[in-house]
């Protein structure tokens, strides 16, 4: 899968974003975002610039364009200041969420193919963030194996 994404990075985007539109509610986008914040956090912190790079993210993203802008930004925030307090606060909270979507299997599917683009947009799917989606899926009861991961 994850070969798959990288050589096919704009259809791969075309198809999440298509799939993300069958769960478009709250708890599935708290989620994604949650998700989003496990990814930046990869490697130990939520700086300014991955601030930034998220929320570019999630203005530019086909997944994520059938949210309100500002509620997803006010979401993304609020979990980055959970980081900030305290980054293990910060990442239970954040796997809480993502949790919500336990034993929904084809959004829980959904949310890691989401999480394992967003490690992948800047080029570079590194360790650390293949091991934050490893622990997604993990939470969410998921083989990480179907994600190449």
């Amino acid at each position: 899968m994850l070969d798959w994404l990288k050589s096919n990075t704009a259809a791969a985007r075309e198809k999440l974003a298509t799939e993300v539109t069958k769960f478009r509610n709250r708890e599935f986008m708290e989620a994604v975002v949650a998700g989003c914040a496990l990814v930046a956090a990869a490697d130990g912190s939520i700086s300014s610039s991955e601030k930034q790079k998220m929320i570019g993210f999630i203005q530019n993203s086909n997944e994520l364009k059938v949210f309100d802008l500002q509620e997803v930004i006010k979401a993304f925030t609020d979990i980055c200041l959970k980081f900030e307090f305290d980054a293990e606060i910060g990442r239970a909270e954040a796997l809480r969420t993502v949790c919500k979507l336990r034993g929904k299997d084809d959004a829980a599917r959904l949310l890691v193919r989401v999480c394992c683009a967003i490690g992948n947009s800047d080029g570079n799917f590194d360790e650390g963030e293949r091991a934050v989606c490893r622990s997604i899926c993990a939470e969410l009861g998921l083989n990480p194996g179907d994600f190449g991961l």
